[in-house]
């Protein structure tokens, strides 16, 4: 049988620590992607890292479109509150069955689409939501958050960009009806908030290089326009 202790004693509190509370689990989205291809993990947290040190010091936070919220704890390091919202009640549980006292949020289970989130927020976020909202809709989809934030509200929305969609796979695509280049992101965005920037990404590097040549684009509103 393995020795119980580690060999550097800095370490055993590593094993303490499993011994108290077991091995943390993945969410559903998080455990597929770990599954089918690890790099898929490190992106997704790249981007919450990212959303999380531009949203630093805010109060009340909106992240629409969670999923199993595996990693909305990166963005509860760097704010006051989050308030995780999803259309789909199978990853709002999963989310609440993961949740660590240490780490709690918010969850609902609601349709942005529907109805605005009682707040009001003083920042925003969607990561690879509106890639997956058809066309038709994504007015009602910017208004209903906008009509969630603060005056002074921020907005963070980010998408794959249509040129990266020749390199998606198919189950990617089944979902991406309505991917965009960064001037019609940033246009769309214009709509709804005075300041819009936009931010390249290639796998975790966020940058603001050549947008036809960005996999992922975020975009940045500040301000939100009166509705």
């Amino acid at each position: 049988m393995p020795s119980k202790k580690t060999v550097e004693p800095q370490y055993q509190d590593h094993v303490s620590l499993r011994d108290k509370k077991g091995l943390s689990r993945l969410g559903l989205r998080a455990t597929a992607r770990w599954d089918s291809d690890p790099r898929l993990l490190l992106i997704a947290l790249a981007r919450y890292k990212f959303v999380a040190k531009m949203l630093s010091g805010k109060k009340k936070v909106l992240e629409v479109g969670c999923g199993d919220a595996f990693e909305t704890r990166m963005i509860l390091q760097e704010v006051e509150s989050v308030c995780a919202i999803d259309f789909d009640p199978v990853f709002i549980k999963n989310a609440y069955e993961l949740m660590d006292d240490k780490w709690k949020f918010e969850c609902r289970i609601q349709d942005i689409l529907e109805c605005p989130v009682e707040g009001p927020f003083d920042a925003a976020y969607a990561l690879d939501v509106l890639e997956h909202i058809p066309k038709k809709n994504e007015q009602i989809f910017m208004r209903n958050i906008a009509r969630s934030l603060e005056d002074n509200g921020v907005l963070i929305v980010g998408m794959p960009s249509i040129q990266s969609q020749v390199y998606a796979s198919e189950l990617s695509k089944a979902g991406h009806v309505n991917c965009k280049d960064h001037l019609e992101l940033k246009s769309l965005m214009l709509q709804y908030y005075h300041n819009v920037f936009i931010f390249s990404m290639n796998d975790e590097v966020v940058h603001t290089g050549f947008y036809p040549m960005a996999h992922y684009l975020f975009a940045l509103g500040v301000g939100r326009r009166k509705l």
